[in-house]
């Protein structure tokens, strides 16, 4: 098969957009074909509720939909669907058939979070805000994300979706609620005290015990749809970011899903349970942070990035973030995505925080951030000098595929090889 960009520049040549959208990680199995013409916009869905797995209804609900209105699914530009977090079979079930529908036609596909989803319900209302999502994650638990939707209703991301207690949920946002809201300068249209909070998980008890009583509280039985998932994709559809079939794959929060056997001997009765919340945030780096990420970047390299190069790799869009609590940054990461993989430029922990397992959240924080663009591993690049680093990579998974001769300044005019390492994820 082509590149994901060769499907698009098909497809998008043609005069109307069409897309499939599919949404099946809750209760609400849905369906929506959005059509795009002339300018004109237009989704129509269906639904239904309650239907374990919801795997015999998809194809008949998307058939159905198509021959309402008059379209052939050879018609289709592309397929959407909701990957997730949500319940294990459906978020399965999503990917699976979207993937079975992108093979058949030869389109791409593009996946949605179904925290973005409920993102995007909440910003056609509330343009301008800081928008907390959160989803019943079962075992009183919550799937949570942060987004800042401008007043155009785009959404940026500037919490990944995590996966906490109920309980945890009010000291995990609240610990972070300042940094979320740094950015949002001109374009909120509100005081930066005032977020949203739409979900179904915010019902949970606990989940709100002292948040302020002024915060916005917009749909608490809100779950995502496939109807927003469409609208979402429109957007990434115009961008061209889309992913082969092949590259789709679920997003999972929950690292297990249930104990061994040979765990439940040990007395670990019942299931996993999310780990307790940290006051350790990753965030999106920006400009702000640069002082600091100086700092840190020189106390533990020989040649460290300039001003100028983490500033020009933040006006190019490369993924970054920092790593943060109440003391100050702990650690940074810059990443470049490439046709196959996530590339690493650079990721640091304060020398004082090292061996506190951060640059361990660092790396979850890009592999996610990989898997989510279908990227197939990470890449990055060590000296064979710094042992401890290439020790902790290999720890991590990767392998060496390459040297490349001369790459890193050695002091004096030298020159040191680099090591190029990869880490393949294991497919779903």
């Amino acid at each position: 098969m082509g590149s994901a960009e060769e499907f698009v520049k098909v497809h998008y040549n043609l005069l109307m957009t069409l897309i499939l959208a599919l949404e099946t990680s809750t209760p609400i199995c849905s369906i929506a074909l959005l059509s795009e013409q002339n300018g004109e916009i237009s989704i129509t869905s269906k639904k239904v509720e309650g239907v374990s797995g919801h795997a015999q209804s998809v194809l008949p609900l998307a058939h159905a939909l198509l021959a309402e209105q008059g379209r052939s699914k050879k018609e289709l530009s592309c397929v959407a669907f909701g990957n997730g977090p949500g319940a294990f079979t459906g978020i399965r079930v999503a990917c699976g058939i979207a993937q079975g529908i992108g093979f058949a036609l030869s389109v791409p596909l593009i996946p949605v979070t179904a925290l973005q989803a409920l993102a995007a319900n909440a910003s056609a209302r509330w343009p301008g805000r800081l928008i907390i999502t959160a989803l019943d994650a079962r075992m009183d638990e919550v799937y949570l994300a942060a987004f800042f939707s401008d007043r155009s209703t785009n959404l940026t991301l500037v919490q990944q979706p995590v996966l906490l207690t109920a309980a945890d949920t009010p000291f995990f946002v609240l610990q972070r609620i300042q940094l979320w809201q740094r950015d949002l300068g001109p374009e909120s249209s509100c005081s930066p005290a005032v977020p949203c909070l739409i979900g179904e998980g915010w019902r949970l008890p606990g989940a709100m015990a002292g948040l302020p009583v002024q915060w916005l509280k917009d749909d608490l039985t809100a779950l995502p749809e496939a109807h927003w998932v469409a609208h979402l994709a429109l957007s990434s559809w115009r961008k061209n970011q889309t992913v082969l079939p092949e590259q789709a794959a679920p997003l999972y929060l929950r690292d297990k899903v249930a104990f061994t056997t040979a765990e439940r001997a040990h007395g670990q009765g019942g299931n996993p349970r999310a780990a307790p919340a940290t006051n350790l945030a990753v965030l999106p780096m920006h400009l702000a942070d640069l002082p600091e990420v100086l700092e840190l970047e020189r106390s533990v390299q020989s040649h460290p990035w300039t001003t100028k190069n983490f500033e020009d790799a933040l006006a190019a869009g490369y993924e970054a973030w920092v790593l943060r609590d109440e003391s100050g940054l702990a650690g940074f990461c810059l990443a470049m995505l490439a046709p196959d993989v996530i590339h690493i430029l650079v990721i640091a922990v304060a020398p004082k925080r090292q061996r506190e397992g951060l640059g361990k959240q660092l790396l979850a924080q890009v592999s996610e951030t990989a898997k989510q663009q279908g990227q197939e591993g990470l890449l990055l690049e060590v000296r064979p000098s710094n042992a401890k680093a290439l020790a902790f990579y290999q720890a991590q998974g990767f392998v060496q595929i390459g040297l490349r001769r001369d790459y890193y300044p050695a002091g004096r005019g030298a020159r040191e090889d680099a090591l190029v390492l990869k880490k393949t994820f294991e497919l779903a």
